[in-house]
């Protein structure tokens, strides 16, 4: 299998994420597609998301793709695969539509069943990215907050405090453990860490 990869820095300040999946029907000169688009937090994530969907539709034909995962040192992994199209005719136009709307952790894959008209290089294109654009505006958009995790030390007395304070900033405990005092383990947004700190800084 040959896909088009590229690692982009995470030069602009906001991304934006789905909050869900999504799919969507596209038909043209007898030719079926199904654009799908999925959270996904890595590649094996999306691989998965990619298998369950051809699963699925097992008679298809083709099943062609794209990505956008923020890795952990900011760098966006991007892929497409064509899928046996002829070259640039169906990953890139996938593509195209979650760089646009700078999406991120999302994989769409469209699922096409050739219904024996050709549609030419250009036809395709458009039928490929026409089903992903499909998919997109079917789903819920949000802005990326990059979230953090780190542990505090707290008196007991301050916990109940604490839980008040990560709610305001949506912020969660994830772990703790009770010794002679209370050993936290957070994650919230990045741009609240500072806030906590002040409020609760560490034994």
């Amino acid at each position: 299998m040959r896909y088009n990869v590229s690692n982009l820095m995470n030069k602009q300040t906001s991304h934006n994420i789905i909050t869900g999946p999504f799919s969507a029907d596209y038909d043209i000169k007898k030719s079926h597609f199904t654009g799908a688009i999925m959270p996904c937090v890595n590649e094996r994530d999306a691989l998965q998301h990619l298998q369950q969907l051809a699963s699925q539709h097992p008679n298809a034909n083709h099943l062609a793709f794209a990505w956008r995962i923020r890795q952990e040192d900011g760098f966006i992994n991007e892929r497409c695969h064509d899928a046996g199209e002829p070259s640039g005719t169906a990953g890139r136009p996938i593509l195209a539509p979650l760089e646009g709307g700078s999406i991120i952790n999302a994989v769409v894959g469209v699922i096409r069943y050739f219904g024996g008209v050709k549609l030419g290089t250009g036809g395709l294109a458009r039928a490929y990215g026409t089903a992903a654009k499909l998919a997109i505006e079917g789903v819920e958009i949000h802005p990326w907050v990059e979230h953090i995790t780190f542990e505090l030390t707290l008196e007991y007395s301050q916990l109940q405090l604490l839980e008040y304070h990560l709610e305001k900033c949506k912020g969660k405990i994830t772990d703790q453990e009770f010794t002679d005092r209370v050993r936290v383990r957070i994650n919230l947004p990045a741009s609240k860490k500072e806030q906590i700190l002040q409020l609760f800084p560490d034994y």
